[in-house]
């Protein structure tokens, strides 16, 4: 197992497009979100430049472990390579596992590389709340690799990359991605597990402390994802 993980996040660092799309391009929209805004004040208290660094740093580690895992497993199993593995001692849950803790390590330099650029621009943390943050977004970004997952076994590669695109770009939307929610928009968004994401970095709000329900929520869907990222391998092999 550690070896196909090992495999699996060098096949990721070595891609062009991984580098572009999840790190260098979430970094240019921090810089341009910035500069639209300004040096204003959002609401609770947090900086423009603090809010869109989280934001686009969740932004490119969700789309590092969406747009990566969820085409590469369909393309496997159409090669028949993800057939090859079942022929070994690889067991099922050991593919599976090793596919979400590839993906979410990809997620690392996506992060970091926009608190780079946020601490270049200004951004001011204590040591303690650069670590916390780095900790909670690497830890979050688990839930959506295992969704990557899940679109990998439920999708054709025809149409993986079409549908990964629409629930990624809908879940951004509407999740404090490109602006901050508030009123009926928000309560909606409670169900979305971007916008529990960007709640992780609610402890850099002046007066405020780690959500707990964004914590809770997000390991609610980890646990839903997980289970259909199973069920799907499952009904895979059964058709295979």
């Amino acid at each position: 197992m550690t070896t196909l993980v090992q495999l699996e996040i060098m096949r990721t660092l070595r891609n062009k497009k991984y580098l572009l799309f999840t790190i260098l391009y979430p970094a240019l929209m921090y810089v341009f979100f910035i500069n639209a805004y300004g040096d204003s004040t959002l609401a609770g208290g947090l900086p423009v430049k603090t809010y869109f660094m989280v934001s686009m740093a969740t932004f490119g580690a969700v789309g590092s472990v969406l747009t990566g895992s969820a085409q590469r497993i369909s393309l496997e199993r159409r090669s028949g390579w993800t057939r090859q593995l079942r022929l070994t001692a690889l067991p099922g849950r050991a593919y599976t596992l090793a596919k979400v803790a590839s993906s979410a390590v990809t997620t690392l330099p996506a992060i970091l590389v926009v608190f780079a650029v946020g601490a270049a621009q200004g951004v001011s943390l204590s040591a303690g709340q650069w670590a916390g943050l780095t900790v909670a977004l690497w830890l979050g970004s688990f839930v959506f690799a295992a969704l990557g997952v899940a679109f990998g076994y439920a999708a054709a590669p025809d149409s993986v990359q079409t549908i990964v695109m629409i629930a990624y770009m809908a879940m951004a939307l509407f999740g404090g991605t490109w602006f901050p929610v508030s009123g009926t928009l928000e309560s909606i968004a409670r169900f979305n597990p971007v916008y529990l994401y960007n709640r992780l970095a609610s402890f850099t709000r002046p007066g405020e402390s780690l959500d707990l329900t964004a914590v809770a929520g997000l390991a609610g869907f980890l646990v839903v994802f997980v289970a259909a990222a199973a069920l799907l391998y499952r009904r895979d092999t059964r058709q295979a």
